[in-house]
């Protein structure tokens, strides 16, 4: 009895301890963190004691009445985006987008977050849409439209990295940052689009134009391969048919087509039994006739080629003593004229000296002279006249060879006058040569002195002879 209440008891007990234990221990499901308070506790990640305890991922005891325990989720969140913004442009848009976050999985998260959201978890969505809101409305404001369409990627990173830093003093990690669309009050957008569309709607337009241009290619070359096929089929049958005409007309023509093979292979045979027969005959006169008259031919060839050998060696023997025969006839012709032309040169330097001795005789005989008339003139002039003298004489009495008749009228002493007046003719030439030796200017007399031959003679002046009293002239010189 006794063994029976004890045995009881400690069921009791033991089922009473497990009460206690279900009671004071806690588990910490794995999307949630248990936040512990009313004891001072010290964790490692944060440092110094803060107040309560943080557990995550498995169990604690929790002494009722000292502890108080509550949980803090650790489900992702996500809130709507809807803010209006102006750009860089000062054109008004409306970006609208959605925002997927969550606690942090580490304690400094955790405790961040259990310090702000713990007792207001239904308002952590607000307060996200406000931090995102502002970030946003200051980084659309430093962007272009044409930038927030074409690169949505850099309008994302943008917007988290400026939430970054207050997300995490809240103990929030962004997951998902997507923005859905920027609606356009304006019709800003329409109308950058509106060159594109047109674009677009023009490539549209070619390329179905293209397709009907292929389309109408297509059935055209359809319709020509079903036309070429009929006219392949019209030609087979016109092919055969004729191939029937041909083999009835061949069955109708056999019987002739033979006789004429017939025929045809008795010609055939007269032919070869016709060039049989030349060719004999061909090879009998090349025997009889061709090999002899070949063979006299070379005969005569030979022949020929040996005497126009002995003729070209006669020839050429010839050509050699008559080539050194003119050698030495040009050879003693040219030593004959070497020897007449220095035999010429040499009466030509003869005649030279000859000639300058001549002409150096001559100039100092006018030397001589011209120094001596400029010594004593009346006695070169009177030599002068005593050797043209006689020729003096002569001109004057030749006044009288012309004459055929003359007339004296005072006989003897007519005549004698007459003579007189001709020979006193050189008496008066040697009065002018004084008087024109007294004038010469010395310049004259100079020239006279080197050589220089005088100024030309004035011609001479006529003279007329008067015979008698002047009732009869005659002309003389």
């Amino acid at each position: 009895m006794g063994i029976g209440i004890l045995a009881a008891a400690v069921v009791g007990a033991f089922v009473v301890l497990i009460i206690v234990f279900k009671m004071m221990w806690r588990v910490a499901e794995p999307n949630e963190a248990l936040i512990i308070s009313g004891s001072n506790h010290k964790n490692e990640a944060l440092g110094a004691g803060m107040g309560f305890r943080i557990v995550t991922g498995r169990g604690t005891l929790v002494l009722p009445g000292v502890q108080a325990v509550r949980k803090l989720s650790l489900d992702l969140n996500e809130t709507q985006l809807s803010v209006e913004c102006v750009t860089h442009q000062g054109i008004p848009l409306k970006v609208r987008g959605v925002v997927i976050f969550k606690v942090g999985d580490d304690f400094v998260s955790i405790a961040n977050a259990a310090r702000r959201f713990l007792d207001q978890q239904k308002l952590m969505s607000e307060r996200v849409h406000i931090v995102f809101a502002g970030h946003l409305r200051a980084i659309v404001g430093g962007l272009t439209v044409e930038d927030m369409i074409r690169d949505r990627e850099k309008l994302t990173g943008q917007a988290r990295s400026a939430c970054g830093t207050e997300m995490e003093k809240l103990g929030l990690i962004v997951d998902s940052l997507q923005i859905h669309e920027i609606e356009d009050p304006t019709g800003y957008i329409k109308n950058l689009a509106a060159p594109h569309a047109a674009a677009v709607q023009r490539d549209a337009r070619i390329a179905q134009a293209e397709a009907n241009r292929r389309a109408t290619e297509a059935e055209q070359q359809a319709a020509a391969r079903m036309s070429e096929a009929t006219r392949d089929s019209e030609i087979l049958q016109a092919g055969y048919q004729a191939e029937r005409d041909q083999a009835s007309a061949t069955a109708r023509q056999a019987g002739p087509l033979a006789e004429a093979a017939s025929r045809q292979e008795v010609v055939v045979q007269e032919t070869r039994v016709a060039e049989l027969e030349g060719h004999r005959k061909e090879q009998q006169l090349q025997a009889e006739v061709r090999k002899p008259a070949d063979a006299l031919a070379y005969e005569t060839r030979t022949l020929a080629a040996a005497e126009r050998d002995a003729r070209i060696s006669a020839a050429e023997a010839e050509a050699k003593e008559t080539e050194l025969a003119s050698a030495a006839k040009a050879t003693a012709t040219r030593l004959t004229g070497e020897a007449e032309a220095a035999a010429q040169h040499a009466r030509g330097l003869a005649v030279a000296e000859a000639t300058r001795a001549k002409g150096l005789a001559e100039a100092e005989a006018i030397k001589a002279r011209a120094a001596a008339l400029a010594e004593n003139q009346e006695a070169v002039v009177a030599q002068q006249l005593a050797e043209k003298w006689p020729e003096i004489v002569s001109a004057g009495a030749s006044a009288f060879g012309n004459v055929d008749q003359m007339v004296l009228l005072n006989g003897a002493d007519g005549m004698a006058d007459v003579f007189a007046k001709a020979l006193t003719m050189g008496g008066t030439g040697l009065g002018l040569a004084r008087q024109l030796l007294a004038t010469m200017n010395p310049a004259a007399q100079e020239r006279l002195g080197t050589g220089v031959p005088p100024a030309p003679r004035a011609p001479e002046a006529s003279v007329e002879i008067t015979v008698g009293d002047g009732e009869e002239e005659r002309p003389g010189r």
